[in-house]
């Protein structure tokens, strides 16, 4: 999704499980999580679920350009349980992202706060004075012939675009990031960012469960 148009996909959300508590959903990329501002943002995945799920709630939220594996909640204790749990940091997430470049060393961590950049809004930046900690995992899986390489993330915390400015503060921007990807790194047909897999325990009974959606580049 461009910065300032909104086309989202047609197709309808893919529903990888569902029971009395909660829904997980493979969300598109293009597709805004909740309503934007304005009418023309109306549409949106938690919008497009009320019609099998009226009753659905959130409990976090995936950037319109990113695809993958999202959570809702089917009733207010499981949107109290679950918040909780991406709250105090006891969620698991695993995303894959194609990278400009060819990122080296294999594995490292990025430890930079981040806020957001006011004057440049929705965009964030490293800030060492106003900005809250921020910690990503990052280990590479192989490097393409064109030049790109091809990473797994885990982020430790959960600020807004923080996989993003990560990898950009490395010199690796994400390919096809409207904001912080330019010239050729930004020419792709989407953000190549997926939320791969999320594990969590389940309300009823706190068992450990995880969710997996296939990679769409």
């Amino acid at each position: 999704m461009s910065e300032h148009a909104y086309f989202p996909p047609e197709e309808p959300p893919r529903i990888l499980y569902a029971d009395h508590e909660i829904l997980v959903v493979d969300k598109q990329s293009g597709l805004l999580s909740v309503p934007g501002k304005g009418a023309h943002k109306a549409d949106c995945l938690i919008e497009r679920l009320r019609g099998a799920y009226p009753q659905v709630l959130l409990v976090h939220r995936l950037d319109a350009d990113t695809s993958g594996v999202m959570v809702f909640a089917l009733t207010p204790h499981a949107q109290r349980h679950l918040g909780l749990q991406f709250e105090n940091r006891q969620t698991k997430k695993h995303y894959l992202a194609r990278l400009w470049g060819h990122l080296v060393p294999k594995a490292g961590r990025v430890d930079l706060p981040l806020c957001v950049d006011w004057p440049n809004r929705p965009r964030q930046h490293v800030n060492y004075e106003m900005g809250k900690p921020a910690q990503t995992d990052w280990k590479v899986l192989r490097h393409d012939p064109d030049g790109t390489t091809r990473v797994r993330l885990t982020p430790l915390t959960g600020r807004s675009h923080q996989l993003r400015v990560h990898m950009l503060s490395l010199g690796h921007p994400i390919l096809g990031d409207p904001f912080y990807a330019e010239g050729p790194a930004r020419d792709y047909p989407r953000l190549m960012l997926h939320a791969e897999s999320l594990r969590l325990r389940h309300p009823d009974g706190g068992h450990h469960m995880t969710f997996s959606a296939p990679r769409p580049f």
